[in-house]
């Protein structure tokens, strides 16, 4: 599945629901959906967790397209560059996060729990930050994949 779109509807039709039942369960809007799966729209990772659950699939999954399965100790879906990088830029802020002193939301020193949250939001948007700007990069210039 290329796009998150894709991802989303395969996964909504698959759980048997049409849009206005998920509509109705998870209190998103009808129009927002189709916006979500036509890629008008993205969701925030709330909401894309939600989807997650109520789809009964991955969250890694439904935001990538890929789920890594090791077989003898080897990945049958090795990651791609842009994995690589994206999960060696995530453990650098996973770093950062935990010898940060000091560290406080709204005032209140964040909890293990809030780093994490932030973390996900962080990989969240660092994953559409660098397929946005794929778009603007001329073919010749982009790297393979692998």
């Amino acid at each position: 599945m290329e796009t998150l779109g894709d991802r989303l509807k395969l996964a909504r039709k698959q759980a048997g629901l049409k849009q206005i039942q998920v509509a109705e369960r998870t209190r998103i809007n009808n129009k927002t959906l189709s916006g979500y799966e036509n890629n008008v729209s993205e969701p925030d990772i709330n909401t894309l967790s939600t989807l997650a659950d109520l789809y009964e699939v991955s969250l890694q999954w439904l935001s990538t397209g890929r789920v890594d399965i090791k077989v003898n100790d080897k990945l049958i879906n090795p990651p791609t560059k842009d994995e690589r990088d994206i999960a060696k830029r995530m453990e650098q802020l996973r770093h950062d996060l935990q010898n940060a002193e000091g560290l406080a939301f709204d005032g209140e020193p964040m909890s293990d729990e809030a780093k994490e949250s932030l973390l996900e939001a962080m990989e969240f948007g660092v994953r559409l930050a660098k397929r946005n700007n794929k778009k603007f990069i001329p073919i010749k210039y982009r790297d393979n994949e692998e």
